[in-house]
């Protein structure tokens, strides 16, 4: 006891003796302040992003056909991964949801539709044709469709000077003249004068030969999962409903996604208003200094055409009006006064803004598609051939503190029985439709060995086909596609109807998220014991490449501690032993005096121990309370990637316990390794070397 106490002494004693000393304390104080304030980082960078993925649509973990070629992989964009598909979820949800530890187990499936939307003119027209054939059983008043009417004669007449424009500068042939004929003819008065007497036959020449003229079309790349619509909103929590309301129980339809909403479906020229107003009062840019709010501007000022074609000739008074007030500008152009009202600088943005939303966007359809309609989706099959499906949209949702995550936000959600449809799984609907068809074609199965002999051998046991006439109006007033997107829509399903069918994969929600690793066990031996063939992966697995994302930092972590603290031991070693040379003559007088080799060992270790406690010490205070100021004003989210990974607009890192434990034992264990070297040389110093050098 007394020899620790005097070891104590001496190395409190030398803690400061030399620079050298301080070098070193330096050097381990740095180390250990990386050490705590980068495994914080990590571990709440971990923590934050598992929230995401486990609260967005992973779950705790995922399970899935086990003859796959591939895993899951949810936010892989538009290359999701090859998985079979469970063909009774009914089958394996029994048997997983009895586990103990196992709280929901949501069906679900992942897929990339293509959308495909017609241009301003388009849309126009839709509503001239509806106006005009009452498709929606209501009748429009002779002031609505007159104004429907001027609204694309005012379309026309914009197209035509464009026309006219284009082809006084393009090259000779660039513009068809057969183009020009059609524009002059739809903008002439004899055209409309004749409009009312055969108005769906003007609308098909409007729309076969002038709305083409227009290159606005969009084709929109949609990602959704089909789920059971109400397990998912009761086992992920994070969901919210933002627009429009929820899809009931059991019944078909869909939800958008608040971002893709925002960023697909909105008027391109108010999007771009968003993206800037956020830039300047959340992220305090300016549009002076900033490159990308300037080519927003930009984009504003001569992207113009959208807002013109959609205004008709009394909308456009009232908006000229609007921002010749808001600019103090005497121009009385639509088409010249759009881009002043739009040239946006730092003084003025606010105030557009503001006049923008409050008075020109009542005049504006701001979104191409409202909560209660209905959006036609087109996905190919697992078969490979197009199907399409007729879907009403509800409303939209995001998931709490994700808000912002192009990542979490990717992903739109759709009920399973249509989903099964766009698949092209087999589903009762489909099979009474083909047997009605079959029904009303006269069609009989014939053996297949039979078929050549009934078709050609001349039996008379196939019925020639006969001409007959298709009566237009009676087949488009009873059409049965119609009628049966109409039944669909109108239809509940039971959850034993939900859950009896197909699904590609499963979200499993545990009651105890610590017990993962044990739960996953249990899980893969209930599908052995019971031949449900089946794999389970957890969530970081299920996310793909982005789940890897926090391995890639610890990793990289690691390394770059590694790293530090070899270059520390070459340092700390190379200073201790030119501190133990300078102290030759007071090491020898030890000696001298008798003390051993042993005692001399340890005086070294001991001095160097101590100087890497306390200054581990004060670096991992000084990491500490790094973290802590970090965690109370956050580290914002620079983009929408750092959204997903902090799980929300900032992050707010914790200390990790582990992280100051791993760097107090690794600030201690380089510190022995490079003491241990020089200790060791002080112990073969002798009385007499000492005596020879000091002389």
């Amino acid at each position: 006891m007394q020899g620790a106490l005097l070891l104590l002494r001496i190395a409190l004693r030398n803690l400061f003796s030399s620079f050298l000393n301080v070098v070193i304390g330096l050097i381990v104080l740095a180390g250990t302040l990386f050490f705590v304030v980068g495994g914080s980082l990590v571990a709440s960078v971990d923590k934050s992003m598992s929230q995401s993925i486990i609260g967005s649509v992973a779950g705790h973990a995922q399970v899935y056909a086990a003859d796959s070629k591939d895993s899951p992989a949810l936010f892989n964009g538009w290359s999701p991964p090859e998985l079979e598909a469970i063909p009774d979820f009914a089958k394996v949800a029994g048997p997983l949801r009895a586990l103990p530890n196992v709280k929901a187990v949501v069906p679900m499936g992942v897929s990339t539709a293509m959308v495909a939307y017609g241009n301003t003119v388009d849309q126009a027209l839709e509503k001239l044709r509806d106006a005009e054939t009452h498709r929606h059983g209501l009748r429009a008043s002779k002031e609505q469709v007159e104004s429907l009417k001027q609204h694309v004669r005012q379309i026309v007449r914009v197209i035509a000077g464009d026309m006219a424009k284009l082809s006084a500068v393009a090259a000779k042939g660039a513009v068809d003249p057969a183009d020009l004929k059609n524009l002059e003819r739809a903008n002439s008065d004899a055209f409309w004068q004749g409009f009312d007497a055969d108005p769906l036959g003007h609308l098909e020449f409007l729309e076969n030969r002038i709305a083409a003229l227009v290159p606005d079309a969009d084709q929109i790349f949609l990602s959704y999962v089909g789920t059971d619509l109400d397990a998912f909103s009761q086992a992920f929590d994070r969901m919210q409903v933002v627009d429009g309301q929820a899809v009931p129980k059991g019944h078909r339809g869909m939800l958008l996604s608040k971002y893709a909403y925002e960023n697909q479906f909105k008027l391109k020229t108010a999007h771009r208003l968003d993206q800037i107003h956020e830039a300047l009062t959340l992220e305090h840019k300016s549009i002076a200094k900033d490159p990308d709010l300037q080519e927003l501007v930009k984009q504003n000022r001569s992207q113009t055409r959208e807002i013109i074609l959609q205004l008709d000739p009394l909308s456009s008074q009232k908006a000229v009006a609007i921002m010749r007030a808001a600019t103090g500008s005497k121009e009385a152009a639509l088409e010249k006064l759009l881009p002043v009202f739009f040239d946006t600088d730092d003084a003025n943005f606010e105030a557009r803004y503001q006049a923008f939303y409050s008075q020109l966007a009542p005049l504006l359809e701001l979104y191409r598609l409202k909560p209660g309609e209905t959006l036609t989706i087109k996905n190919y099959t697992k078969s490979g051939f197009v199907q399409a499906v007729n879907i009403k949209v509800y409303g939209t949702f995001q998931f709490k503190g994700l808000e912002k995550s192009g990542l979490a936000g990717a992903l739109s959600l759709m009920d399973l029985m249509s989903f099964r449809e766009l698949y092209g799984a087999v589903t009762q609907e489909g099979i009474a439709e083909t047997k009605r068809l079959e029904a009303q074609a006269g069609a009989r199965f014939v053996e297949r060995a039979q078929a050549e002999s009934a078709l050609f051998g001349g039996g008379g046991e196939v019925e020639q086909a006969k001409e007959s006439h298709i009566d237009d109006k009676a087949a488009l007033g009873s059409n049965p596609q119609v009628q049966r997107a109409a039944d669909l829509s109108a239809k509940a399903y039971t959850q034993a109807e939900i859950d009896k069918g197909m699904a590609i994969e499963a979200a499993i929600i545990l009651k105890d998220p610590g017990r993962l690793a044990q739960s996953l066990k249990d899980i893969q031996q209930a599908s052995d014991s019971q031949r449900l063939g089946l794999k389970v992966v957890d969530w970081q697995h299920a996310a793909g490449n982005i789940g890897q994302f926090v391995l890639v930092c610890k990793l990289i972590l690691y390394f770059a501690t590694a790293v530090i603290f070899i270059v520390a031991v070459v340092i700390i070693n190379n200073a201790v032993v030119m501190a133990t040379l300078q102290r030759v003559r007071e090491i020898g007088t030890l000696r001298a005096i008798g003390a051993q080799r042993r005692f001399v060992l340890a005086m070294v270790l001991a001095e160097t121990m101590l100087l890497g406690w306390v200054f581990g010490t004060l670096g991992a205070a000084l990491g500490s309370g790094i973290v802590a100021w970090l965690g109370a004003v956050g580290i914002p989210a620079r983009n929408e990637f750092m959204y997903f990974f902090f799980s929300g607009p900032s992050l707010h890192p914790t200390l990790s316990l582990g992280s100051l434990a791993g760097a107090f034992g690794v600030v201690l264990l380089v510190t022995c390794a490079s003491a241990l070297y020089p200790a060791i040389m002080a112990t073969r110093v002798s009385p007499i070397q000492a005596m020879a050098s000091e002389d």
